[in-house]
């Protein structure tokens, strides 16, 4: 096995160790996650997955398409569990974007242009759950988000071509994941606990 081998499985256990626990929260009824956001993230992280592919991230790329997978899991599972009823215009905005630049991609025969388009999209899709958790810091738990930073870094580790094309999204959503956690720490330490 080579190193970016072991990066990879690396990674791809890092996804599988974070999304299972929150997972089995969505089914306790203990976190609510956003469909809206986890919607636009899975279809956006597995076309990432194929852009990746093209840009020859190779064994590097096989995190991400795992995410991918988990992610449009979750998104099914927030709608089957009516996790968030509170979806305003602003999500509504948030997810016709996201959706509107998702066949971008398409059209672009340079990867680059679809990972610039997608990351956007990503980003767009925490929107939603970023608006959320202000209100209601404690309806996410921030493992999953904390852990993704670390994960996110040992995937790109893994990738057997370092481009923008490849770099990018994972760089974005570790950077990502971690202003959210800030975010909703500021906010619970603003607020009292609940109950």
């Amino acid at each position: 096995m080579t190193l970016k081998e072991i990066l990879s499985a690396i990674a791809i256990a890092a996804t599988f160790a974070i999304f299972i626990p929150y997972i089995l929260s969505i089914h306790r009824g203990t976190t609510r996650p956003h469909v809206f956001s986890w919607i636009i993230w899975g279809l956006g992280t597995f076309v990432v997955f194929l852009a990746q592919l093209a840009a020859n991230g190779g064994v590097g790329a096989w995190p991400t398409a795992v995410s991918g997978v988990l992610t449009a899991y979750i998104a099914i599972a927030a709608y089957l569990k009516h996790a968030d009823r509170g979806i305003t215009r602003t999500d509504w905005v948030f997810l016709a974007v996201a959706l509107t630049a998702l066949p971008c991609w398409y059209f672009t025969s340079d990867p680059l242009w679809a990972v610039l388009i997608l990351t956007g999209v990503d980003m767009a899709g925490f929107g939603p759950t970023f608006r959320k958790s202000w209100h209601h810091p404690y309806d996410e738990p921030v493992g999953l988000y904390l852990l993704s930073v670390p994960r996110n870094v040992v995937a790109i580790l893994a990738l057997e071509d370092y481009s923008l094309t490849t770099i990018l999204f994972p760089a974005a959503v570790a950077v990502a994941c971690f202003l959210f956690v800030l975010m909703v720490l500021y906010r619970r330490k603003s607020q009292t606990a609940p109950g």
